[in-house]
């Protein structure tokens, strides 16, 4: 029998998700679920991506330990919140959580490049000032050095997904939360990012769900007991997609 996994992560938990076919039917089990949540240290609100990567391998281990082992699994999460890695693959700066308040009236900062208007013409997306567009934009005024040293742009789920794998990717519909997606071309809005002074090299070309990507790490083969091919789902919490 050949079962799937679905991660899904929100904002206060996550859950594994095995799927399999009976008479032409899908049926689904929970396998595993772990709690998650911002934390505030030194008045941020930030994602412990440790903690939350070390809970998506003990629901692999989960998986293996009821003999239930997928072929096939796909994490999705929430939308506009992001990792920035060096080449190396290193995280680079804090995993911020979009209810941080570094973002108030930072929006200023973004419309003295681009209208407001013209903005919402260029993505089609509702304006929250949680959208990664100010997020990037409080980062660029706040912590210049961390978008100058980084080599790769990951959202949440995409950040999990390499270090899976080890690929670098970005999702279509987790990206078009950003706020820096063209929903014409499908593809990142690199005119827009340019103005913006966001490096334009760290965003990877945009694969759309159901996209291979690859297998799991040597390493986390071993940590896990078994291989497995990695999908990319669509995200839970789109924008213009």
């Amino acid at each position: 029998m050949n079962y799937y996994l679905a991660i899904d992560i929100g904002a206060s938990g996550g859950r594994h998700i095995l799927g399999h076919m009976e008479n032409g039917l899908l049926v689904t089990e929970e396998i595993y679920r772990f709690d998650n949540g911002a934390i505030k240290k030194d008045g941020e609100l930030l994602w412990d991506t440790q903690h939350i990567f070390t809970e998506i391998l003990n629901g692999l281990k989960a998986c293996a330990a009821a003999n239930k082992v997928p072929v096939s699994m796909g994490i999705d999460t929430w939308g506009v919140d992001y990792v920035l890695t060096d080449a190396d693959g290193e995280k680079i700066g804090k995993s911020y959580c979009y209810r941080d308040a570094r973002t108030a009236c930072i929006d200023q900062e973004v419309y003295r490049q681009i209208s407001e208007e013209d903005l919402y013409l260029r993505t089609g997306i509702q304006k929250q000032i949680f959208n990664t567009i100010y997020q990037l934009a409080a980062l660029q005024k706040q912590s210049p050095s961390d978008l100058e040293r980084a080599e790769h742009f990951l959202m949440i789920p995409d950040y999990f997904h390499f270090l899976l794998t080890g690929e670098y990717s970005n999702e279509y519909t987790n990206a078009s939360t950003t706020q820096l997606v063209s929903p014409l071309t499908k593809n990142w809005d690199y005119d827009l990012i340019r103005k913006l002074g966001f490096p334009p090299h760290i965003f990877h070309d945009l694969k759309m769900p159901g996209s291979f990507l690859g297998k799991f790490t040597d390493a986390v083969s071993k940590e896990v007991g078994f291989s497995c091919n990695v999908v990319i789902p669509a995200t839970h919490d789109t924008g213009s997609a």
